[in-house]
């Protein structure tokens, strides 16, 4: 789930604010559950269980499973809805740097190496055959917003617009992505690998391929059972080293990409043969997914003299 934090995000984080609602999100996380058995578990009366159970519903973490039979009774029976929930901020963070933007759109990829299940959509339909990695070189791939491969590699090449007499000071690679499965699996860890100029930035594991509530961008079109969303990733490499999502990657520096002295980056994205985790990826486009955004790679710098 994706929210924002306005009124109905406000709803929601309102919901989660309490220890009651947690346990019992915990006790549904582990089997759907009647409030006859929560308020047992929880030790509490099963008025003030359904009072929480009511603020779960109206926020959508939960949900009234169809009523089931049991010995001539029926019986109601309390999902979760959800298992992830990601909140975008308002307000962006700014270096005290210039700045150059290149958005890189997902079928402008230069080389590429694909296993079924793989796949490219547009924003109208889908591109090609499912599952024919032909389709990774017809004319219509450059109109993909969301592309997915079980297994293999994308690589993109973008020109390195860093003005002469200015020092890189931070490089940032975000998009949203998760694994691939088909149809879709949110249990489905994946190891993805990221490289920038033929060096290994290093390998974030997604933890699965979402569509437990449709995306916010996702076409109408797209069935509901299949991938909706991803996580919005930020990879940072500075003079220290890389990171993902504020949080240590790997040793690599800027210097290491050797920036300075190629016209020229190469971004790759893929799963390492080496990889524990073959989950396959998916990489959703400026009109899938939760954010209206496509690859983009940000270059920080200052200027010498």
């Amino acid at each position: 789930m994706f929210i924002q934090l306005d009124d109905t995000g406000l709803e929601i984080l309102k919901a989660l604010a309490s220890d009651t609602r947690v346990k019992i999100i915990h006790s549904l996380s582990k089997s759907p559950s009647t409030v006859s058995k929560l308020a047992e578990t929880l030790g509490l009366s099963k008025a003030i269980v359904s009072r929480h159970v009511r603020l779960l519903e109206d926020a959508g973490l939960i949900y009234l499973e169809t009523d089931r039979i049991f010995s001539d009774q029926r019986v109601k029976q309390f999902k979760l809805a959800v298992d992830h929930i990601e909140v975008d901020f308002p307000k962006k963070i700014h270096l005290p740097y210039k700045e150059i933007d290149t958005e890189i759109k997902l079928g402008y990829f230069s080389n590429f190496s694909v296993i079924p299940t793989c796949g490219l959509a547009s924003a109208n339909a889908t591109i090609g055959e499912l599952d024919d990695p032909r389709t990774f070189v017809a004319n219509e791939r450059i109109n993909a917003s969301l592309l997915w491969f079980s297994d293999g590699f994308v690589e993109y090449v973008v020109p390195n617009q860093l003005p002469k007499n200015a020092k890189l000071e931070l490089l940032e690679l975000s998009l949203e992505i998760s694994s691939e499965f088909p149809e879709s699996n949110n249990n489905w860890p994946s190891d993805i690998s990221f490289y920038i100029n033929d060096t290994l930035l290093g390998t974030w594991t997604a933890p699965g391929n979402y569509s437990d509530v449709r995306g916010a961008l996702t076409p109408k079109w797209w069935e509901s059972g299949f991938s909706q969303y991803g996580v919005l990733k930020h990879l940072r490499i500075t003079h220290k080293d890389s990171g993902i999502d504020g949080k240590h990657l790997s040793d690599i520096k800027l210097e290491d990409l050797k920036l300075d002295s190629s016209p020229f980056i190469k971004v790759r994205i893929g799963i390492d043969e080496a990889a524990e985790n073959r989950g396959g990826l998916t990489i959703f486009g400026s009109e899938f997914g939760n954010h209206p955004q496509n690859i983009l790679l940000r270059m920080f710098y200052s200027e010498n003299g």
